[in-house]
């Protein structure tokens, strides 16, 4: 009788960044720090290859791709979460350019320069910022993934067609201006679901009268979940990623005091 040649479980050769991981039973929450570049499900991708064969993953809202910091990503059983971390309130550190706007509402298409050269006075600013904080209708971007008729909006935008998105309902509950040099401004942003912050940018540069777009976004907490712990994705590949996993909680997920609904 022919043996076997075929290894146990013991000794299968783990894949690289296994080493930390157990070869069962991950679950939990995984405090992303995203670099700018890739997309949020490129990030996705590059921790699934780190962890089991066909383990579950997801995330809990997606960054642009130029935009850096905290995402979400759940694991195993923690994918069941999705929904109500997506209802956590979310801080951005953002600058937007005032005097130009952009097709895309953000730094990936060609800059158009206001007619207007006014310069906003620091009043202005304050009161058309005060416009937009609370609870107002937003216009999304047309480059962005909402659907027309069956079919994502960014897709119709970059064959040429025309995209009007209906405005919605969104929570802003705070817009600070942290510093303003020359035409841009650097914001602190506190916001509920659904918000698009290169929406902020324009229509503050819209209620201005000059046109704004957005240069930089980071995402600097979603609930309780700080851009300050966040681990980059290179160093979970290095190290595995049990060690960084955030356990799932047995109650309600906790809101930090300082944000009020």
């Amino acid at each position: 009788m022919i043996r076997s040649k075929r290894k146990s479980r013991r000794e299968i050769r783990r894949p690289f960044g296994w080493d930390s991981v157990r070869l069962f039973g991950v679950d939990g929450i995984l405090n992303v720090d995203k670099p700018a570049g890739p997309s949020s499900a490129a990030v996705v991708n590059k921790i699934k290859h780190l962890l089991p064969h066909k383990m579950k993953i997801g995330h809990a809202g997606t960054l642009d791709p130029f935009a850096t910091g905290v995402l979400i990503v759940l694991i195993g059983k923690a994918t069941r979460l999705s929904e109500s971390l997506m209802d956590q309130p979310k801080s951005y550190l953002t600058t937007v350019k005032l005097g130009a706007t952009t097709a895309t509402d953000d730094l990936k298409s060609p800059e158009i320069i206001s007619a207007v050269s006014t310069v906003p006075s620091d009043e202005a600013i304050d009161a058309a910022i005060a416009r937009l904080t609370g609870d107002v209708m937003q216009r999304p971007p047309a480059y962005s993934a909402m659907k027309i008729g069956g079919r994502r909006a960014y897709k119709l935008a970059r064959s040429g067609k025309p995209v009007e998105l209906a405005p919605r309902r969104v929570r802003i509950d705070r817009i600070e201006v942290i510093k303003r040099e020359g035409p841009f401004l650097e914001l602190e942003i506190d916001c509920g679901r659904g918000t698009y912050i290169r929406s902020i940018a324009r229509e503050l540069g819209e209620l201005l009268g000059v046109g704004g777009y957005l240069t930089q976004l980071r995402r600097t907490r979603v609930g309780a979940f700080l851009a300050a712990e966040a681990i980059s994705p290179q160093i979970m590949a290095e190290q595995g990623v049990e060690k960084y996993l955030v356990p799932i909680p047995a109650g309600p997920l906790p809101i930090p005091p300082s944000i009020t609904l």
